[in-house]
C-alpha cells in the first residue's frame, strides 16, 4: 500500500487521544476509534505513522496493533482475555523446575525464584513449584486472587499482557513486566532460560538467535506500550 497521507497530529477526544491523518482521525483494523489513554502512548503512534516510507509496511505498526488488540478485543470481552491470560498461570513456566539434582534446576532457582516470591508478596498469594513436567495444580486461592488482579487492569495494560505472558509462557514474568521499575532485559532472561541453557551445552544457532531477537523485540515494544498507556 502507498503512503496516502502527509500530515500526522494528534488530537484530544472524549478525555482521550487519538491520531490523526491529514486532520483525519485514525480508526482500529476493527473501524473503531482508536482512542488512547495518554498522550505519551498517542506521541508513540504517531510516530509510525510518521516514520513510514512510500510503501506502508505493517510490520513497522507494533504498537497500533497494540492498541487494536485493546480496542478491537480485549474492551468487547474482557472476560475472555483475562481467562485466557489464567491458563498461563495454571502452567506457569516459572514454576516447573528440572530435577533437583541437574545443574539446570540451581539455574532456575536463581532466576525464577526471586520473581515468584515478588509475586507472593505482592499479592499475598502461593505458587507450587514442581520438578518435572507432570502438572500440579496452583491453589484455588491464587488463581482467585490473580483473577481480581487482572479484572483491575486496563484494556490496555490486558492487551500488553496478552503478549508479554505468551511470549514468556509466564503470567508471573508478564505481571512483573507491568511494574514500573520492570528491567526489559532481565525479565527475558528469566523467560528465555531454558533457550539460552541449551545454546550453552550445544551452541548457538544463527537461526534460533534471530528468533530469540525478534520475540525480545516485541517483548521490550508491550512492555513500552504498557508504560506508555499509563502515561
Amino acid at each position: 500500500m502507498k503512503r496516502f497521507w502527509t500530515a500526522v497530529a494528534i488530537a484530544e477526544a472524549d478525555g482521550a487521544f487519538q491520531v490523526t491523518l491529514d486532520g483525519r482521525a485514525v480508526k482500529t483494523q476493527g473501524k473503531r476509534a482508536q482512542l488512547v489513554p495518554s498522550r505519551p502512548l498517542a506521541e508513540a503512534l504517531a510516530a509510525e505513522w510518521a516514520a513510514q516510507g512510500e510503501e506502508v509496511d505493517p510490520a513497522r505498526f507494533v504498537l497500533r496493533d497494540l492498541a487494536d488488540l485493546a480496542i478491537d478485543v480485549i474492551a468487547p470481552d474482557r472476560g475472555a482475555a483475562i481467562a485466557a491470560l489464567l491458563r498461563y498461570a495454571e502452567t506457569d513456566t516459572l514454576c516447573y523446575r528440572a530435577d533437583p539434582e541437574d545443574a539446570l534446576h540451581q539455574r532456575q532457582a536463581e532466576l525464577w525464584d526471586p520473581l515468584l516470591a515478588a509475586a507472593e508478596a505482592r499479592w499475598d498469594v502461593h505458587f507450587e513449584r514442581v520438578a518435572g513436567v507432570i502438572h500440579r495444580a496452583q491453589p484455588a486461592a491464587t488463581l482467585d486472587r490473580l483473577q481480581a488482579v487482572l479484572a483491575a487492569e486496563s484494556d490496555f495494560a490486558l492487551a500488553a499482557l496478552t503478549t508479554l505472558t505468551a511470549l514468556a509462557a509466564s503470567l508471573v514474568v508478564g505481571l512483573a513486566a507491568l511494574q514500573p521499575d520492570a528491567d526489559a532485559a532481565a525479565l527475558w532472561q528469566a523467560a528465555e532460560l531454558e533457550e539460552a541453557w541449551q545454546a550453552e551445552l550445544w551452541g548457538k544457532d544463527h537461526e534460533a538467535e534471530d528468533r530469540r531477537a525478534r520475540r525480545f523485540a516485541a517483548f521490550s515494544a508491550a512492555l513500552d506500550f504498557a508504560r506508555l498507556a499509563r502515561g
